[in-house]
């Protein structure tokens, strides 16, 4: 693949796809690609994390500062501030001399450092690390148990599961429910991702009178080109995600596919391509044995109608 054709790819390493204008950057994803990439050429080196700090410090003159675990920080993403010098200091010992690659390296570290929207809600969103992956996906599916999925939520309906999950305890409701609007900003881009959600029947029963407004913006939002919604009925018993919701991302060459999961309490990522198959497998088995998007549509309407 050349230039022209998507990516720039300089010693077996896509650095980044081909940027537009219009291009949304993700400083999650970037940090994700970098720390990415610093493993593959520590790998490719044939150099152990310890041998890495250690020539790290003897190159720098540095006695403190490098050390083994912070190697195996800057490949896992667990770092708040990355430093040009030490990314070049590492490509130095890894053998990258290419002028272009190391470029390539310089706006990545630039760009994982800069903070997206969602930055300014930390107190209600925690990490931020879902919108920051929503904000360039490509395709997300999702299957959702016992509620509307985030992107298609209206603001009544996020307000009633913010204020049903903060458990009488004081929350900034207000916020979380902004908070999950300017998500939706996603499929206002330029290239809007596909989006295709399989949702059980139980999160429509579970919509009062007063959330009406939720199943009609379903009933909308079904008609666009990039959107698909699936109703799993409740009369089809058992199936492959009774356990748990969860999220498969996709993005443009060169980043891999993420599965996200959320608890109650803690949110996980999954990347390896083993855990990406089978929660693809498994979105695919529930979507065989959801309604087709036509009859979803006309089971929301009679729900809609019902109230």
């Amino acid at each position: 693949m050349s230039d022209s054709e998507g990516a720039v790819i300089r010693s077996g390493h896509q650095l980044r796809p081909a940027k537009k204008e219009s291009d949304i950057v993700s400083p999650t994803l970037r940090r994700r690609r970098l720390s990415r990439l610093l493993y593959e050429q520590r790998e490719g080196a044939g150099l152990t994390a310890k041998a890495v700090a250690a020539e790290a410090k003897k190159r720098s003159g540095k006695t403190r500062g490098w050390s083994e675990s912070k190697v195996n920080r800057l490949e896992t993403g667990d770092w708040k501030r990355l430093s040009a010098d030490d990314v070049h200091l590492l490509l130095d010992i890894y053998g990258v001399t290419d002028p272009a690659e190391r470029a390539g390296y310089a706006d990545l570290v630039r760009e994982a450092g800069q903070k997206g929207w969602w930055a300014t809600y930390e107190n209600v969103l925690g990490t931020g690390q879902l919108i920051g992956l929503e904000s360039e996906a490509s395709s997300i599916r999702s299957y959702q148990s016992m509620t509307v999925p985030g992107l298609l939520q209206t603001e009544s309906y996020a307000r009633a599961i913010a204020v049903a999950g903060s458990m009488g305890e004081p929350d900034d409701i207000d916020r979380r429910v902004e908070a999950r609007m300017l998500r939706k900003a996603i499929f206002s881009r330029a290239k809007p991702p596909a989006f295709w959600t399989v949702i059980d029947e139980s999160a429509l029963l579970h919509i009062t009178p007063d959330l009406r407004d939720q199943l009609e913006y379903l009933v909308d939002v079904s008609h666009r080109p990039n959107v698909g919604i699936q109703i799993l009925p409740v009369t089809g018993g058992l199936h492959a995600a009774m356990t748990a919701h969860f999220v498969v991302m996709d993005f443009p060459m060169p980043d891999p596919p993420v599965v996200y999961l959320e608890v109650a309490t803690e949110e996980l990522y999954l990347e390896s391509s083993e855990q990406v198959r089978q929660y693809t497998r498994r979105f695919d088995y529930v979507q065989r044995s959801a309604l087709s998007v036509d009859e979803s549509r006309e089971l929301i309407r009679n729900r809609l109608s019902s109230l």
